[in-house]
């Protein structure tokens, strides 16, 4: 656990100062057909100070991580500041103060040692090739990450925070009869908490891993999608994603500043007046998030943000800065991923909400398309344009599954998309496993219920 050291610096910062003291670990094991491809394990400790002066910030970070270089890194931040103030000349007033007040989050620190991984990942490889000696190619990850960090201002916040993730991820290859080479895998477990707070004994997992298998025989004997715009429902772990990336990040107020096209939708129809889509800040839905964060990395309290309200886009995500330039509150979304990292505005827990039907009767309405159920990679920009890879799904016939699918696309404009929405399933699931690429690593929470929509399939 990370010492406080500057807390005492609490009652002597002047002005607009942020001190910050982070712990980031990484552990990780990847095994592919047996062998050890992976073997990694980091540490990184430091700390940073910002100072803001008329209109300008200035940072500076340490990873002398002591009370004794505490002056010195506050310093650096000033001079900064003044650098910059006194080259570009226009100012601003200070930001105004907030409310102090301590936030922790804590968790009980039980990391694993690397072997402790590098067993688990064997046994649950060995399981893999005693029951299914036909693949072409295995491989099991296993691993988790934590961030731990404590954030003074000179408003008086106080907050500390050590959230750790862990997952054991399996995915299988076996060729099918024409000689493509086919793919599946997934989560046999991922959440928050140490490794062996969420996993116990390998054989646990046996029957997850035995469900990927039959996954894989299914897309082995897949048709390829037809090309084109289809009825659909996206299984909730697309909906997440969808939520995240193609419309999460236009409603961040530094990219709506950039150019974003959530600029010209705020106060207008937005969805269909089914979706509501909230970036939770620590509890969601009478439940912990995957992501809490009750203090920022500016000490601002964090609050959670409804994005859009029975399809209306109703405000953006915020750091101090761009809150007081649209004239809203901050909304505690400034986060750093590294002690050496200035504060971004980032999302943490952002979901669509669930609606009131069976998944059942979402499939059933469908005459004629397709239910996608796991993706890959994928992009969007700010215009919201977005491409996925779907790396399973099944086909509806007369509101029937059929055949299961091989590897396509699925493509559009998200808030296109989410105009054609008709149904929301009643139950919604979270993946707390991902990592956000906005110019800094950031880990992040995506949710949402099964949703039924119109998009267009990129076919074979």
């Amino acid at each position: 656990m990370i010492h406080d050291f500057i807390s005492p610096f609490k009652k002597t910062i002047s002005g607009h100062t942020e001190l910050r003291i982070q712990k980031n670990t990484d552990r990780m094991v990847g095994l592919v057909s047996g062998n050890i491809t992976q073997n990694a394990s980091s540490e990184v400790t430091g700390m940073s100070a910002r100072v803001f002066d008329r209109g300008y910030w200035g940072f500076a970070s340490s990873a002398d991580c002591d009370e004794g270089k505490v002056a010195d890194v506050i310093d650096a931040a000033r001079r900064n500041a003044a650098f910059l103030s006194s080259k570009l000349g226009e100012s601003q007033p200070p930001l105004p103060p907030l409310p102090a007040e301590r936030r922790e989050t804590k968790a009980k620190e039980n990391d694993s040692k690397q072997k402790v991984l590098i067993d688990f990942a064997r046994a649950i490889d060995d399981y893999v090739a005693r029951s299914y000696p036909g693949l072409t190619a295995r491989r099991v990850i296993t691993g988790g990450d934590a961030i731990e960090k404590h954030i003074v201002s000179s408003d008086g916040a106080d907050g500390y925070a050590l959230v750790p993730r862990a997952r054991v991820y399996c995915d299988m290859s076996a060729k099918a009869d024409d000689g493509t080479v086919i793919e599946y895998g997934d989560y046999l477990g991922e959440g928050a908490g140490y490794f062996a707070d969420l996993f116990d004994l390998p054989e646990s997992l046996d029957g997850k891993i035995d469900a990927i298998y039959e996954i894989l025989m299914r897309k082995r004997e897949g048709a390829y999608a037809a090309a084109g715009a289809r009825d659909v429902v996206l299984d909730s772990n697309l909906a997440g994603i969808l939520a995240h990336e193609a419309i999460g990040h236009t409603t961040e107020a530094d990219l709506v500043i950039g150019g974003s096209v959530a600029a010209s939708y705020l106060g207008r129809q937005a969805a269909s007046e089914m979706v509501t889509m909230v970036d939770f800040a620590h509890t969601a839905l009478g439940e912990d998030a995957p992501q809490p964060i009750f203090v920022d990395d500016e000490g601002t309290l964090a609050r959670d943000v409804t994005l859009i309200e029975d399809g209306i886009l109703k405000t953006y995500m915020h750091n101090r800065e761009t809150a007081r330039r649209f004239g809203h509150e901050p909304t505690g979304n400034a986060r750093a991923f590294l002690y050496s990292d200035e504060p971004l505005i980032r999302m943490r827990n952002t979901a669509i909400l669930p609606g009131a039907h069976k998944l059942d009767e979402m499939i059933a309405s469908i005459e004629d398309g397709y239910y996608l159920t796991k993706t890959g990679n994928g992009q969007a920009d700010l215009t919201s344009e977005f491409m996925f890879s779907v790396n399973m799904g099944y086909e509806i016939k007369k509101g029937k599954l059929g055949r299961a699918i091989r590897d396509t696309t699925i493509s559009g404009v998200a808030f296109d998309l989410l105009r054609t929405v008709t149904m929301l399933s009643d139950e919604m699931t979270w993946s707390s496993s991902g990592m956000c690429g906005k110019k800094q690593r950031m880990p992040v929470g995506m949710g949402g219920p099964a949703v039924k929509c119109r998009v267009n399939m990129g076919g074979r």
